[in-house]
């Protein structure tokens, strides 16, 4: 059975902004259907112009870009919630691919209707704009992590950031999480060797900080884990349109 956008279980989570009920029935229409695709499965590709556009609605992905050595440079990770494909719907194509890490159930929309959202709904292309924007930040934040901050706090900071993500989809719970990631995958992102990944990580159990491990993530200190993140446990999460 398809979800309906007004019974759609992210909508409860107080991370997400409310909409009034003619947005929500545009958005039922805009809707086309959904996507279940299993783990490693492609969602887009660098280079294609997808005719989709989707909403990750359970299950964990990655964006990532294919380096010119046939590596792969990990973008960003994908979490129930995350719009997934804006750059095909503005740019013709898009610049990195994005891939299913475990299974996923996806909200699947109409990339050619994507110009009735701004021209019907500018509340919702406004949250498009959002979403762009908060990419950007990530990607800067990004390269001040890269550019000056030590290896521990590199991991730390994205064990954090992905915990939160998480709880704030009820994904993460009393401290744990499904992290069902590969090694080198945070290696790729955090711009690391798997070797150098391995021995932070070992540093954050023998510090009683974080285990990662069987593709689950368990925080034992988060308040600590924060300080080494060199992140304020404090600030509150940041409520964010959802699509």
């Amino acid at each position: 059975m398809v979800t309906s956008c007004r019974h759609c279980p992210l909508r409860k989570q107080p991370i997400f902004d409310q909409l009034s009920d003619a947005e929500i029935a545009f958005m039922q229409d805009f809707k086309s259907g959904e996507l279940r695709v299993t783990a490693g499965t492609t969602l887009m590709m660098e280079g294609s112009n997808s005719p989709q556009l989707y909403t990750a609605l359970e299950g964990l992905g990655l964006r990532y870009k294919t380096l010119l050595s046939g590596d792969r440079q990990v973008i960003n990770f994908v979490l129930p919630g995350d719009f997934v494909g804006l750059q095909a719907g503005v740019m013709t194509e898009m610049q990195h691919s994005v891939e299913a890490t475990s299974d996923m159930i996806l909200c699947v929309f109409d990339r050619k209707r994507l110009w009735e959202l701004f021209r019907d709904q500018p509340g919702r292309a406004f949250d498009l704009t959002w979403l762009a924007a908060v990419e950007e930040d990530f990607l800067g934040e990004r390269l001040a992590v890269l550019g000056r901050m030590s290896g521990i706090t590199r991991v730390a900071r994205a064990l954090v950031r992905l915990y939160d993500r998480a709880e704030a989809v009820k994904l993460g719970q009393d401290r744990q999480m499904p992290l069902p990631y590969k090694q080198q995958d945070m290696a790729d992102a955090l711009g690391m060797s798997v070797v150098h990944i391995n021995k932070m990580l070992k540093k954050l159990r023998d510090r009683k900080l974080a285990t990662w491990r069987g593709g689950r993530l368990q925080i034992h200190d988060y308040k600590a884990l924060c300080q080494v993140a060199e992140l304020d446990h404090d600030d509150p999460p940041l409520r964010r349109p959802l699509l």
